[in-house]
């Protein structure tokens, strides 16, 4: 239900309307149709001219949205996040195509989302993305959903030997449609949202559905539709990446060899303030001081503010939020021993890297001659399982592998193996 003070329930992209919805909402942040106000939507500059979008912000807006959503038997999907903004990434926009409509979906808005959820998880609904699997991640550690029946545009292509994947390339081949790049980089989770933003947001689900069908087209006459689902499948199947700072991942910086013991001691102890701040104002760590300028802090053990100005990297404004803790940390790890390196995990045996090496170069020639990458062969999670594995027999490869690569690679994969032994 619509909460105490919400003012528009729908908005198509070219009316006059203005969304939001009272200050008891947690996020007390404005909708998106202040983008709306010209009498008719225009394309994003350069972009491709595009029909009216349904900007949905509100319950009952959704309600209408998603009634139609269920009765299709396919979804163009993608997402726009604020990795670039903030210390966790969030789910801020969601583009949805059907035949006829584009919809852009506000997370931020007070919606239910759990029967998109719901819809992700239908195996009988294809959900069209292009390269699913950062968005994958995103919404099974945000939401906790899960996909069935994929379709993915970028590794359709790469199975097919498309060179340049990228949507705005794969459009512009097969549509002559170019698309506006201004925006790549935005805060989506931003409010107000220009209309120029909302287009382009917009333009990469609009013709999803069309380049499925032009791809499937091309995997069916090539004999490639039976690897390209298996390869789906196994793209529903990613884990999202862990959340949780590792106080020592401060080992994995460029230049941490060259630190005296004091050095990794201050380091160690600033990439755990950085990780603080970041928490604390909500931005990723490189906002708040990247790397490099770390090790050059740790490196150099300032003493005196304005030796925080010489260190590359440091900006006024970072010596004037941090200048004080930065000089504290150099002053309470001046003269530490360096901190003790994390264990390294035991060397696998030589005869699984040697099988692994066999596979890997296997798979390298396999990919030439077919003329794809090599990942399209196999995925370098399948060559690890192999290579430890060993399997000797088509019954335990089929444990490993998928039916289609089973079938088509098996005999060779085998063949390597017994080779080797």
């Amino acid at each position: 239900m619509p909460r105490t003070g919400e003012k528009s329930i729908f908005v198509r992209c070219g009316e006059a309307v203005t969304i939001g919805w009272s200050v008891d909402d947690r996020r007390t942040r404005p909708a998106l149709s202040e983008c709306m106000s010209r009498p008719k939507q225009r394309q994003a500059a350069s972009g491709p001219d595009l029909p009216p979008h349904q900007l949905i912000a509100s319950a009952a807006a959704w309600a209408q949205c998603l009634a139609r959503l269920q009765e299709q038997p396919r979804l163009a999907l993608d997402l726009e996040a604020n990795s670039l903004y903030a210390y966790h990434e969030e789910v801020c926009l969601i583009q949805l195509s059907i035949p006829g409509q584009d919809y852009i979906i506000d997370p931020l808005a007070p919606i239910d989302l759990a029967p998109l959820g719901e819809l992700f998880a239908r195996p009988d609904v294809e959900k069209v993305f292009h390269a699913a699997e950062y968005d994958l991640m995103l919404v099974k550690r945000q939401f906790g959903w899960e996909l069935n029946n994929l379709f993915d545009t970028m590794w359709a292509a790469r199975i097919l030997g498309i060179n340049r994947v990228g949507l705005a390339n794969i459009l512009e081949t097969y549509f002559d449609v170019h698309l506006d790049k201004r925006f790549q980089r935005s805060n989506w989770c931003e409010r107000p949202l220009s209309q120029a933003a909302l287009a382009y947001a917009q333009a990469d689900t609009h013709f999803l559905l069309a380049l499925r069908d032009k791809l499937a087209q091309e995997l069916e006459a090539a004999g490639r539709m039976k690897e390209a689902l298996e390869i789906f499948a196994e793209q529903t199947r990613v884990a999202p990446a862990s959340l949780t700072f590792d106080p020592d991942s401060f080992w994995t910086m460029n230049g941490i060899r060259t630190l005296s013991p004091q050095g990794k001691a201050i380091l160690r102890a600033l990439a755990i303030y950085r990780d603080r701040e970041a928490m604390r104002r909500n931005k990723p760590h490189f906002k708040i001081l990247q790397d490099r300028t770390l090790v050059e802090i740790a490196r150099e053990a300032p003493v005196h503010r304005d030796d925080l100005a010489r260190i590359p990297g440091m900006s006024s404004g970072q010596i004037q939020r941090y200048g004080r803790d930065i000089l504290r940390i150099v002053r309470e790890n001046r003269g530490a021993r360096a901190p003790r390196r994390p264990s390294r995990k035991p060397r696998l045996p030589q005869d699984v890297l040697d099988r692994y090496e066999l596979l890997r170069n296997w798979r390298k020639e396999k990919g030439a001659e077919r003329g794809v990458e090599s990942d399209v062969i196999l995925s370098r999670d399948a060559l690890w399982a192999l290579a430890r594995k060993n399997p000797t027999s088509r019954e335990e490869l089929n444990g490993i592998l998928g039916p289609w690569r089973a079938s088509t690679y098996g005999d060779e994969i085998l063949s390597l193996l017994w080779q080797q032994d």
